[in-house]
């Protein structure tokens, strides 16, 4: 593979890492006035027009009929309560916390993998897991000073990130990502929208319609740089630039808000990052070998 596909790959994946967690710092800060129903609302039928935009210039429409897939109910289902769950812990957390618990989704992932499909995982990627859930305990400290409930509301919203992409991985291979997309940002909107016509609607100022604008904007970006990382250069060197997320809620949050992560939160985060990327190259690894290796992993 040329080097210069993997540099791509790498600059994809960190571009949209950089789209994720801009579109979260924009959307956090009209939290203080407005409700979320009505920022999940308008964000979103912002980035739907985006991307039906994008769909029609990519002339995927008429594979519509592709969509017809209980996987894609699935994805979409986990996907609207995730956002629910994940927006509700932003607005209360720190972002570089917020965003460091997000980082045990792969780990749940592969423990859900296991306990539900009956994939093989063996004791490697089992003690990972595990170590993985222990740093997120640190980050999140129950009982401890420092703690804050709203860190197992942004638990649950990786859980159900998890039924996306246990999801994800059940979609066939014919279905367009843009569509899924698609479909996706489209429901999330209709659940916004729900939320409004219980929740009320705020008045906007300018700032509040140019901050979710741009929030629109780099969440399209972060879906399609997320796709061309995913397929540009090769996997094992490109996914764990997906942590760079991480760095930049960092950098972030104390920009913006002038919040610094304590030490137990900087150890519980390098905990979660090191034991999803051994689980990750683990995983690669195994992938690689024959049926009987993985089994004996």
């Amino acid at each position: 593979m040329p080097v210069t596909e993997n540099s791509r790959g790498i600059a994809a994946m960190m571009l949209a890492m950089a789209g994720f967690i801009l579109n979260d710092t924009l959307v956090k800060l009209v939290s203080d006035h407005l409700p979320l129903g009505q920022i999940i609302f308008v964000r979103g039928l912002i980035a739907t027009l985006q991307l039906m935009a994008i769909c029609y210039m990519a002339g995927v429409f008429s594979q519509l009929g592709k969509l017809r897939h209980r996987a894609v109910v699935w994805r979409t289902m986990g996907e609207m309560a995730a956002t629910i769950f994940y927006l509700s812990a932003l607005f209360q957390l720190p972002i570089a916390n917020v965003t460091a618990i997000l980082q045990v989704a792969p780990l749940m992932v592969t423990a859900a993998a296991a306990l539900v499909f009956r994939e093989t995982v063996g004791w490697r990627r089992w003690a990972a897991v595990l170590v993985g859930f222990a740093g997120v305990m640190i980050i999140v400290r129950p009982g401890l000073d420092g703690f804050n409930a709203w860190s197992f509301v942004a638990l649950a919203g990786v859980a159900f990130v998890a039924v996306r992409d246990l999801s994800t991985r059940q979609l066939p291979k014919a279905t367009p990502t843009l569509l899924v997309a698609l479909l996706t940002t489209v429901c999330i909107t209709t659940l916004g929208g729900g939320l409004v016509a219980v929740g009320g609607w705020q008045p906007m100022t300018v700032n509040d319609l140019t901050y979710l604008l741009f929030a629109s904007i780099f969440i399209v970006v972060g879906y399609i740089f997320i796709i061309a990382a995913m397929r540009t250069g090769e996997i094992v060197v490109v996914a764990p630039f997906r942590y760079s997320i991480v760095v930049w809620a960092i950098v972030i949050g104390y920009l913006v808000w002038g919040d610094l992560p304590d030490a137990m939160t900087l150890l519980g985060t390098a905990i979660v990052v090191l034991t999803g990327f051994y689980a990750f190259l683990r995983e690669q690894k195994l992938k690689a070998r024959p049926t009987r290796s993985q089994e004996q992993a």
